[in-house]
């Protein structure tokens, strides 16, 4: 069990502005790792990382990150980093600029701002950019100097929101190195990203939030295997994928087995996938069919949360 000083905690928090709900009654507790939060637009995603770090106070509840609380603030900000999905920059600011000032403000001497803003740039690939005005940066590279930002005083919590807007193909991919490389040295990252599929592979839990409500929070696959009332999907890539679909709609549990367009594979929408894969493993026994291939087509936290929420839109 991980001690409470190396978590973030949630205790009935509440948060209104105003008559306008935030968030309500949240609670739960995070061990290091990754995180990834979920929810549409207005679910109170912002408002959960405005309180993690310290921007806003609850209305009701309390917060606590590694033990320490926001009442401190140059303290608690030194544990704390923030990568926001603001683009907007100080007139005239250098990308050197935008992460060595901030440092000095937090009350680290020029030499160790210094020290950490190069380390910064040189972390997120922009070294050579580093003397240039932000003003003359594309879009992924505003959003890769937020970053560095974010990371420069080595934060034991790491919040990121939207950390991938912006990025092309290589550079999604090495910051997603990256954050694997922190969430394994024992630190807390809690991202939000319009790219699931990608945040998918490397969290290690999931928030689900809407309209100010948490509704699920746990470890993916486990939560998935919660969902008892949602059928689940499973792609099946074979030989004879049509006497498949006929074995398999022998079974009660099977709602529906569709051929794949190629012919060779059958996606099986199942209420009791246990009793599936034992059928699966009679059939091969049999010799019916011959298995390249059987994976999960929906145990992802895009799925989840349309199970969940009964939601069409697409999350961000």
């Amino acid at each position: 069990m991980t001690p409470a000083a190396d978590r973030v905690v949630f205790e009935n928090v509440s948060k209104f502005y105003g008559e306008i709900l935030g968030v309500n009654r949240v609670s739960f507790s995070l061990e290091p790792g990754i995180t990834a939060l979920v929810g549409p637009n207005g679910s109170g995603k912002t408002t959960l990382m405005n309180l993690m770090t310290g921007l806003i106070r609850p209305t009701h509840g309390r917060v606590t990150v590694r033990g320490l609380s926001p009442g401190d603030p140059q303290e608690f900000f030194r544990h704390v980093g923030y990568c926001t999905q603001f683009d907007s920059f100080p007139h005239g600011v250098t990308g050197y600029d935008f992460i060595y000032w901030p440092l000095r403000l937090a009350g680290f001497s020029g030499a160790e701002a210094n020290r950490f803003s190069e380390e910064a740039l040189d972390r997120v690939g922009l070294r050579e950019a580093g003397m240039r005005r932000v003003a003359g940066y594309s879009k992924g590279m505003r959003q890769r100097v937020r970053l560095g930002q974010a990371i420069a005083h080595h934060p034991s919590v790491l919040v990121l929101d939207e950390p991938l807007n912006g990025l092309d193909p290589m550079a999604r991919a090495e910051s997603l190195a990256l954050f694997q490389e922190l969430g394994s040295q024992g630190l807390h990252l809690i991202i939000s990203s319009h790219i699931l599929e990608e945040v998918d592979r490397i969290s290690d839990r999931v928030i689900l939030i809407s309209n100010g409500f948490i509704v699920a929070e746990g470890r993916i696959h486990e939560v998935r295997r919660e969902v008892q009332d949602q059928p689940m999907q499973i792609l099946v890539r074979c030989s004879n994928a049509r006497g498949l679909a006929a074995e398999a709609f022998s079974l009660g549990d099977v709602v529906e087995a569709k051929l794949q367009k190629d012919g060779g594979g059958l996606l099986v929408r199942t209420t009791n996938a246990e009793k599936f894969y034992l059928l699966l493993n009679r059939a091969v026994t049999a010799g019916l069919v011959e298995i390249d291939t059987v994976a999960p087509a929906d145990d992802d936290v895009n799925s989840l949360y349309q199970y969940l929420i009964g939601s069409d839109g697409n999350l961000t």
